[in-house]
């Protein structure tokens, strides 16, 4: 089954950061992407809920820097407010990950066409995604396009090992896991030689209850497309 996709992932501003400490005024972006952040760009090449993006390894191309900026949040009970806000600035990365079934939509095994899923997934990577690409928030764009996971000079190529500490790593959706519950997980990242290998999310033993949730139903005509007709489209654009 050919499910694997890399490709270059950059941007002139990031900011990665744990959703759960979100509701202050002030934000301080991570060193590093997060895997929910990456995924997020996964969706936004290509998604649907026949499947599960998993996030492989990451390389990251450009040093690590920040740049700090006041920003005026939108206020929704009126008002002015000021926020001090901490980007990473010149991201350039590059990102190998695959997609797998999701097996906790059995309503939808007739749609797992892995040859179509995954060469729409290539031509929506070549087009530079789907959908906007967003690099952790809507206030930093990013850009993706094709790439050989290792072409190129990296920074930190010549850098043994560099841990990060416990971040934030991703979501657990009652859509992928099965059962009413959302949680958060988390995790200790190792750069070496300027590659992270992500755990995946069942390895990571660190997890917090956030609330309680209902998956999402998904049926084909009402609010779901098939891949055949998705195909048809892509080929009709393409004429």
């Amino acid at each position: 089954m050919k499910n694997d996709i890399t490709f270059r992932l950059f941007g002139r501003n990031a900011l990665f950061t744990d959703p759960l400490t979100r509701i202050g005024g002030e934000k301080y972006s991570y060193h590093i992407p997060t895997y929910e952040s990456i995924k997020g760009v996964l969706k936004s090449i290509y998604w649907k809920p026949t499947f599960i993006w998993v996030v492989d390894r990451l390389r990251i191309m450009r040093p690590i820097r920040t740049q700090t900026k006041s920003t005026k949040p939108l206020n929704y009970s009126g008002g002015n407010s000021l926020a001090i806000y901490t980007f990473l600035v010149d991201v350039e990365y590059q990102v190998q990950a695959h997609f797998e079934w999701n097996e906790h939509r059995p309503e939808l095994e007739k749609d797992r066409v892995d040859g179509k899923h995954f060469s729409i997934a290539k031509r929506m990577l070549e087009r530079g995604g789907r959908q906007d690409i967003f690099l952790g928030t809507r206030d930093c764009q990013g850009y993706v396009e094709p790439c050989g996971f290792g072409d190129g000079q990296g920074v930190y190529d010549g850098l043994d090992e560099l841990s990060f500490g416990l971040m934030f790593h991703g979501f657990d959706y009652p859509d992928e896991t099965g059962g009413d519950k959302l949680y958060s997980r988390f995790w200790s990242p190792i750069m070496k030689r300027g590659v992270i290998d992500f755990w995946k999310p069942e390895q990571c033993s660190v997890r917090k209850e956030i609330r309680t949730m209902k998956p999402k139903t998904f049926e084909e005509v009402s609010n779901l497309k098939s891949v055949e007709d998705d195909w048809r489209e892509l080929d009709t654009e393409t004429v």
